[in-house]
């Protein structure tokens, strides 16, 4: 697909609109000077928009669902996004460009010990609402039920007054509760994250450039710089292998 082709199919105004979920902390890390998002997620974003030789705007959302929800709108062209395969319906998915661990949290005299443990009759999960950790626990558990929390510190604040067993958060996110001693974290994971790029469903050649895009990003460096600028590269790791 010409240069030209992949302008008008993924920035068909002339600017390329990137979609931005600002609740992922460890992907949007704050604002630059004019306003702008900074982070991961941006970065790539840019960049994109760098190679197309297009401008870059961003449309943000304040969680991943209201970003999701919106692909059937024309308010955006690309969207950094966790892959899942309850999003895959409306949205390509690029392949991840990082990963993200999502474990359990308990208190320390709980007796669960293991990631099978926890999915039993009558343990209640605090997890944030539509979060990609949140659609896999939904499509995975059998036997426990899920408290959906309207974000991040609200589930880890129905775990910390009681009515919840069991905390379902970012691995990262989750070892800042561990200080007191009075929680203790789960491993391994129970599932990766899969940060990626997601576009409207459409010509497979727009997606066979982006995963081109993504593998060069991971390997000349650009993904890893990007981590160790935003200092967040001790709590993200770089997919194996991006096909």
């Amino acid at each position: 697909m010409t240069s030209q082709r992949l302008r008008d199919a993924l920035a068909p105004t002339g600017t390329l609109r990137a979609g931005i979920n600002l609740s992922n902390f460890l992907l949007v890390s704050g604002q630059l000077a004019d306003g702008t998002p900074a982070g991961v997620s941006p970065d790539l974003a840019r960049h994109i928009a760098a190679v197309l030789d297009v401008p870059c705007e961003f449309v943000v959302f304040e969680t991943p669902g209201q970003l999701a929800d919106a692909a059937a709108d024309d308010v955006w062209d690309i969207c950094n996004i966790a892959h899942e395969p309850d999003r895959a319906r409306q949205i390509d998915f690029s392949q991840p460009y990082v990963l993200i661990d999502a474990n359990f949290l308990v208190r320390a005299d709980s007796a669960f010990t293991s990631n099978e443990d926890i999915d039993q009759k009558d343990v209640k999960i605090a997890a944030f609402y539509r979060s990609a950790y949140d659609l896999w626990l939904r499509d995975n558990l059998r036997h426990a039920s899920l408290l959906a929390a309207d974000s991040i510190q609200h589930s880890h604040d129905l775990f910390l007054r009681g009515e919840a067993d069991v905390l379902a958060s970012l691995k990262p996110r989750l070892q800042t509760e561990l200080a007191t001693g009075q929680h203790r974290m789960i491993a391994p994971r129970f599932t990766a994250i899969k940060q990626a790029v997601g576009i409207k469903k459409m010509d497979p050649a727009v997606l066979q450039f982006l995963n081109d895009l993504i593998a060069a990003a991971i390997e000349n460096g650009f993904i890893e710089a990007s981590l160790a600028a935003h200092g967040v590269d001790d709590k993200l790791s770089l997919p194996d292998r991006v096909g």
